[in-house]
């Protein structure tokens, strides 16, 4: 009997994963979704609105006008090119906002729906609007990608174990609510953030690295940035943004390596 429900249970596992993929745009790489775009930003929008109503807006109109100027700019070009590769549906899960915030933390975060938040500390790294780009790039391919859901549905199965097939469909909006707090990028004023896995932050290098060049920023402009954050993580102070953002030599040589690439993306 336990061997008949363990292959039931195995097979239902099968059919739940096979009527839940998804795949990321440019690298086609196929992820597990477990959670509907309706249910995944009706749980961020709360966590963001949330975090918003403690945050204290950045006063520095400049800075503030910087950050709002380049996150437009690439999340028009990002919309821009999934209208013309045959994905304009996914547009509808976009709800752009780009904030910057009075907070000294080295960080940024990005919450689905395109809930971009920089924080002040992080912009005196930031030498030319190209090296932001770097930053605003990298946060908008984690919505495009759809890391959160990925994370949250595999913190769906973590939670419900074998119950998966009985819960994870039927009760899942609830598991959504109940671990939304610690999946999402909030920060450090709210809690700890599940760190995003590496694949994870080397597919957003190279998205982030094409939506910036489409935007028509110098995608070189990467390696600078990048090598000033890892030179930071050297320091006693250290870096909110790096502790869910790691920056290696393995890391910098990725990007270089895609580096050539980007010429076709290059606006003519």
């Amino acid at each position: 009997m336990m061997k008949y429900l363990s292959n039931l249970l195995g097979i239902l596992l099968i059919i739940v994963f096979l009527t839940s993929c998804g795949s990321v745009p440019l690298t086609g790489r196929r992820q597990i979704l477990l959670v509907s775009d309706s249910e995944i930003l009706s749980a961020s929008l709360t966590q963001y609105d949330a975090y918003m109503k403690t945050a204290v807006k950045s006063t520095d109109r400049t800075k503030s006008a910087m950050v709002e100027r380049v996150g437009k700019n690439i999340a028009a070009a990002t919309e821009n090119y999934l209208k013309q590769n045959g994905m304009e549906s996914e547009i509808n899960n976009f709800r752009w906002e780009f904030n910057t915030i009075k907070d000294e933390s080295v960080n940024a975060f990005c919450m689905p729906g395109g809930k971009i938040v920089v924080f002040e500390g992080l912009l005196p790294l930031v030498s030319t609007e190209d090296e932001l780009a770097v930053v605003i790039g990298h946060e908008v391919a984690h919505a495009v990608a759809k890391h959160s859901n990925e994370r949250m549905s595999q913190e769906v199965l973590a939670q419900v174990g074998a119950s998966v097939v009985d819960m994870a469909l039927s009760q899942r909006t609830a598991v959504v609510k109940e671990i939304g707090s610690t999946v999402f990028g909030l920060g450090a004023q709210l809690g700890v953030m599940l760190p995003y896995s590496r694949q994870h932050e080397y597919e957003a290098d190279y998205l982030g690295l094409v939506f910036m060049t489409l935007a028509g920023y110098n995608p070189s402009s990467a390696m600078t940035f990048w090598k000033k954050m890892s030179a930071l993580s050297g320091n006693s102070d250290g870096s909110d943004f790096l502790s869910t953002h790691p920056s290696d030599s393995k890391r910098i040589a990725e990007i270089q390596r895609r580096l050539p690439e980007m010429e076709k993306y290059k606006r003519r």
